[in-house]
């Protein structure tokens, strides 16, 4: 996790701002916007074709339509009132979440995963392994922006139209069929693999 002086003895793991949290979170809800950056990345690093292969397994699959947790556009994007949710945690011992404060208001909000927090995760998954998807999407999610803080993913969200003109207020649609559509026509222009490269295969 790194030295963070502000970190319980107990903690595991670390996303530091409240900004960085809503964005990835975001990006698990709502799976097709997700495969849309994962195509965005492709096109970005054509020499990664792992990325196209996850677009069209989630857009293969119904995981757009079941796994779709709808958030509202706040007026900095995607927006989830996370202290109910948190407070849950924190009171079992699972998270801890810190604020940094300056003069006048909080500077920072971080949140912290806990030893016991990792162990019931792990149980969990020994008891309900269909949870698993959880995981699996969640380090997608931040393997495809791990160096990049919440201000930077925010701006990469806003570049999808549909997500920048959700009014204030109202639940961000889906975007399955277009992105469904273009990943159609991003496998087109994927170049056939040469005979060599077959035998390599």
């Amino acid at each position: 996790m790194g030295e963070d002086s502000e970190a319980p003895p107990s903690a595991v793991g670390i996303v530091r701002t409240q900004v960085r949290l809503q964005k990835l979170d975001f990006w698990v809800r709502y799976p097709d916007y997700l495969a849309n950056e994962l195509l965005n990345e492709y096109e970005s690093h054509p020499d990664s074709p792992g990325l196209i292969d996850e677009a069209e397994r989630i857009l293969s699959s119904q995981e757009p339509d079941l796994r779709r947790f709808p958030m509202l556009r706040h007026r900095f994007g995607a927006f989830e009132q996370l202290d109910n949710a948190l407070s849950v945690l924190v009171e079992r011992g699972l998270a801890r979440k810190h604020d940094r404060l300056g003069e006048r208001r909080v500077l920072q909000h971080n949140y912290y995963l806990l030893e016991k927090g990792q162990t019931t995760a792990v149980d969990l998954l020994r008891e309900a392994p269909v949870l698993g998807w959880y995981g699996d999407r969640t380090r997608t999610v931040v393997a495809l922006v791990d160096s990049l803080g919440g201000s930077h993913i925010k701006a990469r969200q806003y570049l999808q139209r549909e997500y920048a003109d959700t009014p204030i207020g109202s639940y961000i649609p889906p975007i399955t069929e277009q992105a469904r559509r273009r990943l159609a026509e991003v496998r087109a222009a994927v170049p056939a693999p040469t005979a060599r490269e077959e035998l390599v295969r």
